[in-house]
């Protein structure tokens, strides 16, 4: 008998832990990330040389972890290495694990925080006073500046995001552009299964801007004058609710703005069909969707400038 109650404690014990370490799970939660960055974060994929957006950079400020957003290193340790790849010669204290890489040879660093591979660090070489690389894949990470800059994010749907994202990146006040998806049911889509039309999601851009500089005001303007705000179920030749007009909100003040600005058009006789709604969870775009227009040196074929306000 004895023996079948501590039997019954020891698994009540190991439920209790386990339910415990679920409960853990739950609160840990990442950033979404695209396929090429889960392939360098999560399967230790190496980028390119020479083609990473921080290789050449001297901005002021933090670099964090791009899955977790932990603070890796401070903009003051890094240098050219000419390598191909940003380095550091230190790091933030308690942000770096380091590990023995698969080849049996050369030392792996990832994230203290989250696990995500970011590089490898090199001891020895006697570039910096204090003789260690850290090589890290840019793709790894996000550049937070060292400013106390007011940051909002805005998210407007207006058909084919490439052409949405040119003009918000070309627009005063704006500091980042990102393309994506927003509003549907699917966890992380991918652009062939929002293409389909069954997951729900439009495609959306985000845009971060600086309020000193511009406004919200300025931003749902510059929305309304750069696509056809009373098409309904597409934008121009791109059929399908991917395509749909919407503004999603952060805020009250947000929601208020916008609908402000559909009174105003609609009292100038417009019969408009964008939807305005709270926004989800925003999902990254695949990164060759990133500032397309501007890699292929275009612009849009259906988001044309007219102004009305």
């Amino acid at each position: 008998m004895k023996s079948n109650i501590t039997l019954s404690i020891i698994v009540l014990l190991l439920l209790f832990s386990q339910s415990a370490c679920n409960q853990q799970v739950k609160k840990m939660k990442y950033n979404s990330l695209t396929p090429e960055e889960q392939a360098v974060i999560l399967n230790k994929a190496t980028e390119r040389p020479f083609t990473g957006k921080f290789v050449n950079t001297n901005d002021k400020g933090k670099y964090v972890c791009k899955q977790c957003d932990a603070p890796l290193y401070n903009s003051e340790d890094k240098f050219e290495s000419d390598c191909g790849w940003p380095s550091f010669d230190d790091e933030i204290p308690g942000a770096i694990r380091r590990v023995n890489d698969a080849d049996g040879r050369r030392t792996e660093i990832i994230c203290a925080n989250c696990g995500g591979h970011l590089g490898h660090v090199f001891i020895g070489e006697r570039l910096t006073p204090k003789n260690t690389r850290f090589c890290v894949n840019s793709i790894s990470m996000k550049f937070i500046p060292a400013t106390t800059k007011k940051i909002e994010k805005a998210y407007f749907a207006s058909g084919c995001f490439w052409g949405t994202e040119y003009h918000f990146m070309k627009a005063k006040g704006v500091l980042e552009t990102t393309v994506g998806y927003m509003g549907g049911r699917t966890m992380n889509p991918t652009y062939k299964e929002v293409c389909t039309g069954e997951t729900g999601h439009a495609e959306t851009t985000e845009v971060e801007f600086e309020p000193l500089k511009t406004s919200y005001d300025d931003m749902v303007k510059l929305f309304f004058e750069t696509h056809d705000f009373t098409q309904v179920g597409g934008q121009g030749p791109d059929i399908g609710d991917q395509y749909r007009s919407v503004i999603f909100y952060t805020s009250q003040e947000q929601k208020l703005i916008a609908e402000k600005y559909i009174k105003i058009l609609t009292d100038k006789g417009y019969k408009v069909a964008t939807k305005i709604e709270s926004a989800p969870e925003f999902w990254k775009a695949e990164d060759y969707h990133q500032e397309y227009y501007d890699k292929k040196n275009g612009s849009p074929y259906c988001h044309i400038y007219r102004k009305i306000f």
